[in-house]
């Protein structure tokens, strides 16, 4: 066969015409390309929100566990955004979910506590009434995503509705604006890990039909959730995956188990191997949607987040260790609310970078609304607390416009926590506890673990942070408990016996 060159010398025109032929197969070829690029970048962001309950600051592998595995986690945080001061809005649980779900704090929602909370009638204080719902003069997130026109799907836990009365199902998630709800109801805590994940007293929202015994929640879950990303591929959707765990029950998959028994070594911060069963079963789950949305080729325009709801369970090292931050959940010192945030939005967060600036819950909704470009409800929109961090995605250098983080928890918790609020300012940490007025003062760049209370030695500035909480405090209309004329000191901690 005569090589290229020869053809030219011979037939100078025919050649002339089949280069002119390649160049513009070439260019539709390269047209065709840059066209499906662009027809893929003009459709809808996706997105994907993984809510992880009771979730310690440091139960990741990229934030630091020495036992628990979490490669699926660690591999996103390498491809995203990892915040090092992510917050959660609340030190329990259905606080954060609501503030997730309006971008507002807890203190303006007046949702402080779990629901339905602790009750200590014979406390120093009295507790405010508080409201145990996600009201509807809200527009949720999934109210403001179903009104663009997107696929609004809950998968798990949703701990936002009142218990036992003849109202409680006004407010599942689906009267919030999903469109489907697999799992959600009024319990904070499956009754079982494992099939048919009930107990004597509770059980989880409605599961398909379907299982058998030894299937394991977060799987069952995760297997729906799946099914969900399938069938909505060609629309844009809003995932909300609530895990339950790690929540209690301790209950972990038998071959994890086993696997964290063999693992543990008394030299290690982390020791439950129950409990790494049950970090690890998240990650599995985290693993399988990320591979699901390459599989399905909608990766490249899926936002994901992946955080937690309030601090880890620690009680003395037990099951979690939040070290090197001071208590756990329920607390108002960092091990309380201090939790880990992970963003990954292809083509806008730099890869494997990380962010120290400060970041609470509340951000979330503002942060959707704008990546996405859904407009959301304008009224809402101008109450909302939190700020967008879009600015922040696409530039970890980017200073966010605010002055201050703010937390409000007027309840006891079964912990020891007793009511309180804080604000953060900068470095600066303040809490101030209502039982006896007293405030305390901590420099979170030098003390993490909030060991020296600095209040005496710069009153100054101790001054200048209440009074600034106080300002806070009116501006949201936050609820304030009372002195309880019922108070006994020696049944101060003792709750009511349940009939």
């Amino acid at each position: 066969m005569p090589h290229m060159s020869q053809f030219r010398k011979s037939h100078p025109r025919q050649s002339i015409l089949l280069l002119a032929i390649l160049i513009l197969l070439t260019t539709i070829a390269s047209n065709r390309c840059a066209a499906a690029r662009a027809k893929s970048q003009n459709k809808p962001l996706n997105v994907v929100f993984l809510l992880v309950d009771d979730l310690g600051w440091t139960d990741f592998g990229c934030f630091g566990s020495d036992l628990y595995q979490t490669p699926n986690i660690d591999r996103l945080a390498s491809r995203g955004l990892r915040f090092t001061n992510g917050y959660a809005a609340c030190t329990v649980c259905s606080p954060t979910r609501a503030a997730a779900m309006t971008g507002m704090y807890p203190g303006r929602l007046h949702v402080t506590d779990f629901i339905t909370g602790g009750n200590y009638p014979k406390a120093k204080l009295r507790i405010p009434d508080w409201t145990q719902r996600l009201e509807h003069r809200h527009v949720s997130l999934a109210e403001a995503f179903q009104q663009a026109k997107y696929r609004t799907i809950h998968i798990g836990k949703w701990h936002l509705m009142p218990r036992g009365t003849p109202e409680m199902n006004d407010y599942l998630p689906q009267r919030h604006g999903f469109d489907v709800n697999i799992g959600g109801n009024q319990w904070g805590a499956p009754g079982s890990y494992f099939f048919p994940y009930a107990s004597r007293r509770r059980e989880i929202g409605v599961l398909p039909p379907g299982g058998k015994k030894g299937d394991y929640l977060t799987d069952r879950l995760t297997d729906e959730a799946l099914k969900q990303l399938e069938a909505n591929q060609e629309k844009p959707f809003l995932l909300y995956f609530p895990y339950y765990n790690v929540h209690t029950p301790l209950q972990g998959k038998p071959e994890l188990v086993a696997k964290y028994q063999a693992r543990v070594r008394p030299t290690m911060k982390h020791q439950h191997a129950v409990y790494a069963s049950m970090v690890q079963s998240v990650d599995q789950s985290v693993g399988r949607i990320v591979k699901k949305l390459e599989s399905l080729k909608i990766a490249d325009r899926t936002l994901i987040v992946l955080t937690g709801d309030n601090g880890g369970l620690d009680r003395g090292g037990k099951p979690t260790d939040n070290a090197p931050l001071r208590a756990g959940k329920g607390s108002a010192y960092e091990g309380g609310v201090r939790v880990p945030l992970i963003v990954h939005w292809p083509g806008v967060t730099p890869v494997g970078q990380v962010s120290h600036q400060p970041v609470i819950t509340c951000d979330l909704y503002p942060t959707f609304l704008e990546a996405s470009g859904v407009v959301g409800n304008t009224a809402h929109n101008a109450r909302v607390d939190g700020v967008s961090l879009v600015p922040l995605l696409k530039n970890p250098q980017h200073r966010l416009e605010r002055d201050a983080l703010y937390w409000h928890y007027p309840h006891y918790h079964g912990g020891g926590a007793t009511p309180h609020s804080a604000v953060r300012a900068g470095d600066w940490k303040l809490i101030e506890f209502f039982e006896d007025n007293r405030v305390e003062l901590y420099n979170l760049k030098s003390d993490i673990g909030e060991t020296r209370d600095l209040a005496r030695e710069q009153p100054e500035r101790a001054q200048q942070l209440r009074a600034q909480l106080l300002r806070w405090r009116r501006d949201v209309g936050a609820q304030l408990p009372t002195p309880n004329p019922n108070y006994d000191p020696q049944r101060a901690k003792s709750k009511p016996k349940r009939p």
